[in-house]
């Protein structure tokens, strides 16, 4: 049995831990419309959508000051002290990204949006020869990534057969590791890409990226694997380059607190890219931002990639978008990096389950009557399975929104200014960031919920 969680020990973690919701803007009971109260909310969305940095408002502010004094020569000659010229803009963010994923600094760019990269990098790398026609997910992706693999092997002339999917097993809340090594064992002689997600965004599940990316290597070189890593940047440590993988993508808007749809970036192993010249490199996606910086402006028919992920670029990225994700890394760079924040995070995560699982409306995950009243947990409750999230079943199902237990809760906490994620039909997905989130509120709104459970337990 869990034993609960003190004040006590609450306090002490506070100490303990630091936390930097001062650099960023947290919504309020005002802001949000619920009462005409300036305390803050509790935001535990950040799976979602990051809290806003405050420095990026002078970030912005600063080249909408340089778009009004010198309009185009600001890309040759930015009005701001320190400033970075437009032409070279997105620059500066190649050595604050590379930590955050474990990547060279020539292995990495930011551009485009999330769906979009991952559409290039498989049109890239995914390659059938003879019978290696097919890829390898999960059957669970998200919807984005799911789209993506269907239509590049349709472009390539096959349909939805050369799909291979791995599914949760029945009784069970999350993929296992040994299930998609089985799954690819089946199949290896016809797997031509492998791509999964670094964190599963509905679970919150943490895949086993390294040894799931050395076995299927182990097996054979022909074989491309790539990660999505949309909910795994910015929250839990990544080695891509050491962990030899060919490539992936993720997302700025979570975990980065970059702002909504904000630019994405990519990772390249260095090995598709060093030896870039004008007469040998694999054909991609490009354009003009991908070619040799030096012969850019001189408008030649010819294509003469950077020996980089850069090489990927394939227009110039907006500078508004650029920056923001500067701000936001800087960020990251001030208080010491992923690996830093990790620590707080899987303390903050664990004291978040303790409270929960110590709840007499707990369900173990094995429970299979889905009319019991409470709820389970789905994200691995080994805290090295997982990110910043608990994803929170709600039980029984109710059709009717009003009576719907989820439905309830969620309301119920909206209205104490807790900020969280509904998945319907049943599921609630909380993730306490390290960057900005306490225990103590963290702790505060567990056992809000629990209190919200309690009313509605006494109508059901």
């Amino acid at each position: 049995m869990v034993t609960p969680v003190t004040k006590e020990q609450v306090v002490e973690l506070d100490s303990k831990y630091p936390t930097y919701k001062e650099l960023f803007e947290i919504p309020t009971f005002k802001s949000l419309g619920i009462e005409d109260d300036s305390t803050e909310s509790t935001y535990l969305c950040g799976n979602s959508l990051g809290l806003m940095p405050k420095s990026i408002r002078k970030a912005l502010n600063d080249e909408l000051d340089a778009w009004g004094a010198r309009a185009v020569e600001s890309h040759f000659n930015h009005p701001g002290i320190g400033k970075t010229s437009w032409v070279d803009i997105d620059l500066p963010l190649v050595p604050l990204i590379a930590p955050v994923v474990g990547a060279k600094e020539n292995e990495v760019a930011v551009l485009g949006s999330l769906t979009a990269n991952l559409n290039a990098l498989l049109i890239h790398f995914y390659r059938p020869q003879g019978k290696r026609t097919k890829i390898l997910f999960e059957k669970q992706a998200f919807p984005s990534d799911y789209y993506a693999f269907l239509n590049v092997v349709k472009l390539f002339g096959y349909d939805e057969s050369h799909l291979i999917q791995v599914s949760v097993k029945e009784g069970e809340t999350y993929l296992k590791t040994e299930d998609i090594l089985a799954t690819f064992e089946q199949y290896e002689s016809e797997i031509c890409l492998v791509c999964f997600p670094g964190i599963q965004y509905y679970t919150g599940q943490l895949f086993k990226i390294k040894e799931i990316t050395q076995h299927i290597k182990s097996k054979s070189s022909d074989i491309k694997v790539g990660w999505d890593l949309a909910h795994a940047v910015g929250n839990v440590p990544l080695s891509l380059h050491d962990w030899n993988i060919d490539f992936a993508a993720w997302c700025s808007y979570k975990y980065l607190n970059s702002g909504p749809g904000a630019i994405a970036g990519i990772f390249v192993h260095e090995q598709y890219t060093i030896n870039n010249s004008k007469q040998d490199f694999k054909p991609r996606l490009a354009g003009w931002w991908g070619n040799n910086s030096t012969d850019r402006f001189k408008m030649l028919e010819e294509f003469d990639p950077i020996n980089s992920a850069l090489s990927y670029r394939q227009s110039n990225p907006s500078v508004i978008d650029v920056v923001s994700v500067k701000a936001s890394l800087e960020i990251f760079q001030q208080v010491g990096g992923v690996n830093k924040l990790r620590e707080k995070s899987i303390e903050l995560t664990q004291m978040l389950q303790d409270i929960l699982t110590a709840s007499k409306f707990y369900l173990p995950q094995s429970e299979t009557d889905k009319n019991k009243f409470g709820f389970k947990i789905l994200t691995p409750l080994n805290p090295q399975e997982r990110g910043a999230q608990l994803s929170i079943n709600f039980q029984p199902h109710f059709d009717d929104k009003a009576k719907n237990i989820m439905e309830r809760v969620n309301s119920l906490l909206h209205n104490h200014a807790i900020i969280c994620d509904e998945r319907r039909p049943d599921v609630i997905r909380l993730a306490p960031v390290p960057l900005y989130n306490t225990f103590a509120e963290t702790a505060d709104a567990a056992h809000i919920l629990l209190e919200a459970l309690e009313t509605i337990s006494q109508s059901v």
